[in-house]
């Protein structure tokens, strides 16, 4: 079965939330209500000119899991962290609404003008901030700080997503270490961390790992370190940090297009997780 199939079919229990990974920070979420939302879906592979372009090799070491035009009635909500292109894709974005996809497109205010430059209406945009909510059926966004990679796009962004009834989940968006971070989600509560980590930029392994222990999530994803050769690293040296600090146990290792459901079970332990 394909797996946008997989994802429309997916019953979600109550109390819970199910997670795909698309690779780099691209995801999927799906709420017991139905509702699925897309995060910064990079699934072309538009990214390696942006690379040679400064004499690094940004050629995808994966396939997408999905088409672009696989999430055309398939999302609810089509969510973005920054500007850059492996998180808002203009060769994502151009086929999914040639296929008829809408939006809402939730973005922070440097994104939300370059989706105007790629030609979104207005009325598909909704500008969002630190600490600003979008509400999407049992699914709630909460725009929460990030420290951006440069001055090429200053408003980076990570989220807390709440599911009614159920988990939080927070993930960081491309960002640096800061103190902050920590000060700004650990009110919230997330169970879960999903956490970019990659050699130049933004956290390392060892940043991650303090991070998790500092908001007290239960599990930690990493993610942002698979796709490109010039930017890469093995997610197991955010497990040998968890480790150091003791709670090693949390660690999990999605493979891309895999269901993770969380909170786990016996019968969804082995299907998310790989490690």
């Amino acid at each position: 079965m394909k797996l946008r199939d997989s994802i429309l079919h997916q019953k979600v229990p109550s109390g819970h939330v199910a997670l795909w990974w698309l690779g780099q920070n691209g995801w999927i979420l799906k709420s017991p209500g139905g509702k699925v939302i897309t995060l910064d879906p990079y699934l072309t592979n538009a990214c390696k000119a942006v690379g040679a372009a400064v004499g690094l090799n940004f050629d995808r070491l994966v396939p997408p899991p999905l088409a672009p035009r696989d999430l055309a009635g398939l999302v609810d909500a089509y969510v973005m962290t920054h500007g850059h292109e492996d998180h808002l894709d203009p060769e994502t974005l151009r086929p999914y609404r040639a296929a008829g996809g809408q939006g809402p497109f939730v973005a922070p205010p440097e994104t939300c003008e370059k989706l105007r430059k790629l030609a979104v209406p207005d009325a598909e945009i909704q500008m969002i901030w630190p600490n600003k909510e979008f509400p999407c059926g049992d699914i709630t966004v909460r725009g929460t700080f990030a420290i951006p990679f440069g001055n090429d796009d200053m408003t980076h962004m990570g989220f807390v997503v709440k599911i009614k009834g159920g988990p939080v989940i927070y993930f960081t968006g491309d960002t640096r270490y800061h103190e902050v971070l920590a000060s700004c989600v650990a009110p919230h509560q997330p169970e879960v961390l999903v956490t970019v980590i990659n050699p130049f930029a933004n956290l390392d392994p060892g940043q991650a790992a303090r991070l998790a222990k500092d908001i007290g999530a239960k599990v930690v994803i990493p993610c942002h370190h698979d796709l490109f050769p010039d930017n890469s690293l093995s997610p197991r040296l955010l497990r040998t940090n968890l480790i150091a600090l003791g709670i090693g146990e949390r660690y999990r290792e999605l493979q891309h297009g895999n269901l993770y459901l969380y909170p786990e079970n016996k019968k969804t332990m082995g299907r998310g997780k790989t490690r």
